[in-house]
């Protein structure tokens, strides 16, 4: 179990302990969708820590498709009465009846992976605009005091090849007729629609950029490539490369990643965007697969991909992302690319073990 673990613990530790105004967390509720989730089943760890060690108060309703997976991901938690476990499908309109006021409504449910951009392209964009909807609907119905999207550095497209690093006015080309724009543009869509809010109904919101996310509560269903490295390097196996190896883009350990999130969250500005990025991330596929291997002493070997993996793929080359306006926050990565790295295969192994 992931709270057995000593290293998953000190992540959690180490990101309760970052100084965040916590107080604007104290005696309120945050309502969380994909709550079983890479990055919301972590944040709500943490949250949960800091309950325990400082006494915030915070309650959590905790919103997934199947409540039994919840239950079981969070199975410390089972008697904690800040815990709240939502059955529903965001894909329609939330009916929360126990639930008069929440202070945070944070919407981080997605399809985040190449293989179900290519199998549900349609539930890829509904969570991505109606989900969304649907979120910002029960922000207003519940008089929240702020809502965040989780979006998503694919939103920028592709590098048109005048910046090295996109900072959070940039945009680049997406071909919007095609299978695999489903989710960029629905994530832009999203953006669009928590604006809109905003300005006609005076909703405050905040809009976090995430990067390739990758740590040890990742699925193990996830198709991205950093995913299925790190699971290869896990099972002791050779690291699968299915193209040059090229591409150069940015990724967070999601401990690191949280910490970012709870950053614009709690010390954001209402209407802004922010990257969850930093330069100690970024490294080319191959030169990710190479650590991975290093890390687990096997080897990298090439495989072209399937049609249907490879209708999934994102085709840009180079997508860095500025992480400079998320600084100016306060916000610090604790992790680099190889810690990060070494601390997900070294957590996955213990689960196996």
């Amino acid at each position: 179990m992931l709270y057995d673990n000593a290293l998953y613990t000190e992540d959690i530790k180490n990101i309760a302990g970052l100084q965040l105004p916590w107080n604007k967390l104290s005696e309120k509720s945050i309502i969380i969708s994909g709550a079983s989730g890479m990055i919301g089943s972590f944040l709500i760890d943490v949250i949960l820590e800091k309950n325990a060690i400082d006494n915030l108060n915070c309650t959590i309703y905790a919103i997934g498709r199947n409540e039994e997976k919840l239950r079981k991901r969070f199975v410390k938690y089972l008697n904690d009465k800040h815990l709240v476990f939502l059955q529903c499908d965001i894909q329609e309109p939330l009916k929360c009846t126990e639930i008069c006021n929440v202070d945070y409504v944070l919407h981080l449910a997605s399809n985040t992976h190449p293989l179900l951009y290519s199998t549900d392209p349609i539930g890829t964009i509904l969570t991505n605009i109606i989900g969304v909807k649907n979120m910002l609907d029960f922000a207003i119905e519940h008089n929240a005091i702020r809502f965040a999207f989780a979006s998503s550095n694919e939103m920028y497209g592709e590098n048109r090849g005048d910046v090295e690093l996109f900072d959070e006015n940039y945009c680049g080309y997406i071909n919007c007729n095609t299978l695999r724009a489903g989710y960029p543009e629905s994530k832009r869509c999203g953006e669009a629609l928590c604006q809109a809010y905003k300005t006609q109904k005076g909703l405050d919101i905040v809009i976090p950029r995430l990067t390739r996310t990758y740590g040890p509560t990742m699925s193990m269903s996830d198709t991205k490539a950093a995913s299925q490295f790190i699971k290869k390097g896990v099972n002791g196996e050779n690291i699968v490369l299915k193209s040059a190896g090229t591409q150069f883009y940015s990724y967070t350990y999601v401990a690191d990643a949280v910490g970012g999130l709870l950053t614009s969250i709690l010390n954001g500005v209402n209407g802004e965007a922010y990257n969850i990025a930093d330069v100690s991330g970024d490294t080319t596929i191959k030169n990710l697969a190479n650590l991975i291997a290093n890390i687990a002493g096997t080897e990298v070997v090439f495989e072209i991909p399937d049609v249907v993996e490879a209708a999934g793929y994102s085709r840009a080359t180079k997508a860095r992302l500025d992480g400079n306006k998320l600084r100016a926050l306060g916000w610090t990565p604790l992790y680099d690319i190889n810690d990060g790295v070494e601390r997900t295969i070294k957590i996955l192994k213990s689960l196996k073990d």
